[in-house]
């Protein structure tokens, strides 16, 4: 009898010795420092994130997880979200942190978005939201009232930088954020006063600079090419701007504005409407933005790509000089498109 006793004994103390070092010890199964999980509301509720980690082979024993916050009494207080692991980390700890909603901070980086699509998407990746809420709050005027802008300025609310948030932030949480920023961005440097000394709000500076944004990459350029929209805007001139063209017709890849493109009845063709389009065609970069609060004050009212395909451009006062250059680039793109024509 105390031989069975003691054999009991030893067999129970093996398992308490073994349940410990596989709820205790090294949990993970991954190489790398890190990983990230994501565990779903419906995954949260019934208290089982392993679901999230089977067939990932980020645990070595993910059915523990579950138990472990099962006979804990946490079933039901696991919160949705996405989550870190660390190489190494244990059981105890996953579960600890699940509980707990310790989440991992997600990085927004918010570069240049051309349009309400790819910002949609972009969320959809980072977040609980799917693209599809993403855009029916995109084109809900009562949703954007409150942050100042509309179903076409959204996008001036909106500064390159990276963002922290959880995966889980509602979306008023996120354009807060975002609203705060652009306030905050504004409010730097005398930007504000310089707008105000050209007679142009905030989000007039904002949709130029997403229209030279889009013109070139080349700084020295940028500045002459602000000048020349600035002037026509003065000038009550349309802007005649090609990457306009290219929104319109959302084709991004056009090498070539045609006669026959003009003609768009889109609001964002400033070649058939004056001033400025409805809106921002991208979201530009913060340099830009500065680009065209110091912008010089220039004569010119005309540019055109330089015929050496530079990716510079020649600028003109007058129509006449102009058109010369506009002749010669066209000639050395027939000739480019020719050649080109004839490789394939």
């Amino acid at each position: 009898m105390k031989s069975l006793l003691r054999g009991i004994f030893w067999v129970i103390l093996v398992l308490i010795g073994l349940g410990g070092w596989l709820v205790f010890g090294h949990g993970t199964d991954f190489s790398e420092s890190h990983k990230y999980f994501t565990v779903s509301v419906e995954e949260a509720k019934m208290g089982q994130p392993s679901q999230s980690l089977k067939g990932k082979y980020l645990l070595k024993q993910p059915w523990l997880l579950d138990l472990l916050i099962s006979i804990s009494g946490n079933t039901g207080k696991i919160k949705a979200g996405k989550y870190e692991l660390q190489n190494g980390q244990s059981i105890w700890s996953v579960a600890r942190m699940l509980k707990n909603g310790r989440q991992a901070a997600i990085k927004l980086v918010i570069n240049r978005i051309r349009t309400k699509e790819d910002f949609a998407h972009l969320i959809a990746t980072k977040f609980s939201q799917d693209s599809t809420q993403v855009m029916a709050y995109l084109n809900n005027p009562d949703s954007l009232k409150q942050w100042g802008v509309d179903t076409g300025t959204v996008f001036t609310m909106m500064i390159q930088d990276t963002y922290n948030f959880y995966w889980n932030s509602s979306l008023n949480k996120i354009f807060q954020r975002l609203y705060d920023a652009k306030n905050q961005f504004w409010n730097k440097n005398n930007r504000l006063a310089k707008a105000a000394e050209m007679g142009f709000q905030p989000k007039t500076v904002y949709i130029l600079a997403s229209i030279v944004d889009e013109e070139t990459n080349y700084e020295s350029d940028k500045f002459k090419i602000a000048s020349v929209y600035i002037n026509r805007l003065h000038k009550q001139m349309p802007l005649q701007a090609c990457p306009t063209i290219k929104f319109a017709m959302r084709d991004f890849t056009l090498t070539r504005i045609y006669e026959k493109y003009l003609s768009n009845p889109s609001p964002y063709n400033t070649y058939k409407f004056k001033g400025l389009p409805p809106g921002p065609i991208c979201i530009p970069s913060t340099k830009t933005i500065d680009i065209v609060l110091d912008a010089p004050k220039t004569d010119y009212l005309f540019f055109v790509a330089k015929s050496d395909f530079s990716g510079y451009h020649h600028f003109s006062s007058n129509y006449k000089e102009h058109d010369a250059y506009a002749k010669e680039y066209q000639k050395a793109l027939d000739i480019y498109m020719a050649k080109k024509a004839n490789t394939h």
